[in-house]
């Protein structure tokens, strides 16, 4: 085994929230060679087994679809592209509280409402608060939200009707990110995630791996991650949407795809590493791996604009594994 992984090793006993690595050493991680991707992974799944939280399953709603401002380079929905992708209003209430009512019938612990846009516009934010309530009310399931850039005032809005969970995607880190997206600031993205933090919410923030980042680059987005001490990491692969700038990118690899959830693992401990968007088109077979390789939860069911797995294959591939 290389030493750094077993300096990962001896780390462990005394592991807490900080990440396992400094970043000169997350970068010697991940550029190990292939011929140690199985230790990589078996000493990712050795922190998971004796940090991470339980597992746990995400589903989510996209209860505003498309005509997005923003110009990001992967996005279906982005106004800036020609993909066919749906475009609706907000669902509302009723619409809502039947999807979570469906993922709740087979065991999902937590539901996010997603919309499209920069923000959620000013007459759909009651609607969703009393969304939110009826979900809590009707479900039991924890409910977050995925809404847009987020002022203080609307997280306090969001938390006072019972969302425990703010999502909001950094995407790529900081240095890569002109080249994803120009019509806002990384900055603002930042901003979104403290005032959620000022409201009483959890922050949950990760990225995509796949954009056309270097293995450098996504340590810098762990980095940054761990930095902002954010409590859930969703990290989604690149599916390539024909219509989208990045239709063209080269699919990553279901090596590279466990190796980078293993770097998120050993910089974040004991956080909720989540795998979500892409899962199926890029790890494929070797989605029974991304426990093994330090995820401790995932997206269940369809995502935004691409087809997902079942949640009775999901389920029963949680319980293959004992976790379900």
């Amino acid at each position: 085994m290389d030493s750094l992984l077993e300096t990962i090793l001896r780390r462990l006993p005394g592991a807490g929230k900080a990440p396992l690595l400094s970043r000169s050493e997350a970068e010697a991680f991940v550029s190990l060679p292939s011929s140690s991707t199985a230790d990589m992974l078996a000493v990712a799944g050795a922190v998971r087994a004796m940090c991470a939280p339980d597992f746990f399953n995400c589903g989510i709603v996209n209860a505003k679809s498309g005509r997005c401002p923003e110009n990001c380079a992967f996005c279906a929905q982005s106004a800036h592209h020609e993909t066919g992708s749906a475009v609706y209003p907000f669902v509302g209430q009723e619409t809502l509280l039947q999807r979570a009512a469906e993922a709740a019938s087979h065991g999902t612990k937590r539901f996010s409402i997603v919309v499209s846009g920069t923000m959620l516009g000013e007459a759909d934010v009651e609607p969703l608060c009393r969304a939110v309530e009826s979900i809590i009310r009707e479900t039991g399931m924890a409910v977050c939200g995925s809404l847009g850039l987020l002022t203080p005032e609307r997280a306090r809005m969001y938390r006072e009707a019972g969302m425990t969970r703010y999502h909001h995607n950094l995407e790529t880190a900081r240095s890569f990110f002109p080249h994803i997206c120009t019509t806002h600031e990384y900055d603002e993205d930042v901003s979104s995630l403290a005032a959620a933090r000022g409201a009483g919410m959890e922050v949950c923030s990760g990225g995509i791996m796949g954009l056309g980042e270097s293995r450098a680059q996504r340590v810098e987005l762990a980095c940054t991650l761990a930095e902002l001490d954010v409590d859930s990491i969703p990290i989604n692969f690149l599916n390539a949407i024909k219509g989208t700038r990045l239709e063209n990118m080269p699919r990553l690899s279901p090596e590279e795809a466990l190796r980078s959830i293993a770097l998120f693992r050993i910089m974040h401990p004991a956080k909720d590493i989540l795998i979500a968007g892409g899962r199926a088109h890029v790890l494929g077979e070797w989605q029974s791996w991304l426990y093994a390789a330090g995820a401790n939860g995932m997206m269940t069911g369809d995502y935004l604009t691409t087809p997902g797995a079942s949640f009775e294959a999901d389920l029963a591939m949680m319980r293959t594994l004992g976790v379900a």
